[in-house]
């Protein structure tokens, strides 16, 4: 008989993370070793307890899951991390590929399904379904928003008009008035309230 998968659970809801960890131990192959919910808290369980799979959300309170699954790769390389969540936005599912997960699945998948993704993932395949990878797909070849473009986005979704995000930045009104374009046009916009609606869905920005 092989040692049962070591799973460690990182979510700020205590009912998802306990709902999550009686799935685990139901398998026979499988047992929940630690749970954290918070990023910095899930940087030192790990630590503590090295898991074989590790389920993380990628909104946590304090520092985003794909920036814990960053830190814990700094030190442990080898680290098998799936992101679980609710948030399917493409620009999320890529930022947490490129940075090293093993898998992004949402958290309406069937019980059965996730208890296959974690031997999967153990045996060290990498796991994406075909949902979550065609929404990848959908905005591939979309040109990405520049970090000028993404910081006046921001202060457009805080309600700020194009003065006040001028005064803000250091830069002329018809300058902003310029990036708001650009922005409409990359994220396909008609206005200022559906281009910040459309990048909340993308996971381009969080409100």
């Amino acid at each position: 008989m092989s040692e049962p998968i070591r799973v460690f659970s990182v979510d700020d809801q205590p009912l998802i993370r306990e709902g999550i960890a009686a799935l685990v131990n139901e398998e026979p192959d499988m047992r929940m070793i630690a749970q954290a919910s918070s990023g910095c808290e899930a940087i030192q369980e790990f630590r503590q307890h090295r898991p074989d799979v590790t389920l993380m959300d990628v909104r946590l309170p304090d520092i985003s899951g794909i920036e814990a699954m960053i830190a814990i790769h700094r030190e442990f390389p080898d680290a098998r991390i799936v992101m679980l969540t609710t948030f399917g936005g493409d620009r999320e599912i890529r930022d947490a590929l490129v940075a090293g997960a093993h898998g992004y699945i949402l958290k309406d998948i069937p019980p059965e399904e996730l208890a296959g993704v974690i031997r999967r993932v153990h045996d060290g395949k990498k796991q994406i379904p075909a949902d979550v990878a065609a929404r990848l797909a959908e905005h591939m070849s979309d040109e990405p928003l520049s970090e000028r473009e993404l910081t006046v986005l921001e202060r457009v979704a805080e309600g700020r008009r194009n003065r006040e995000i001028a005064a803000l930045l250091n830069i002329s009104e018809e300058t902003v008035k310029g990036h708001v374009k650009h922005i409409m046009e990359k994220l396909d916009a008609h206005d200022r309230t559906q281009a910040v609606a459309i990048a909340v869905r993308r996971g381009i920005i969080r409100l």
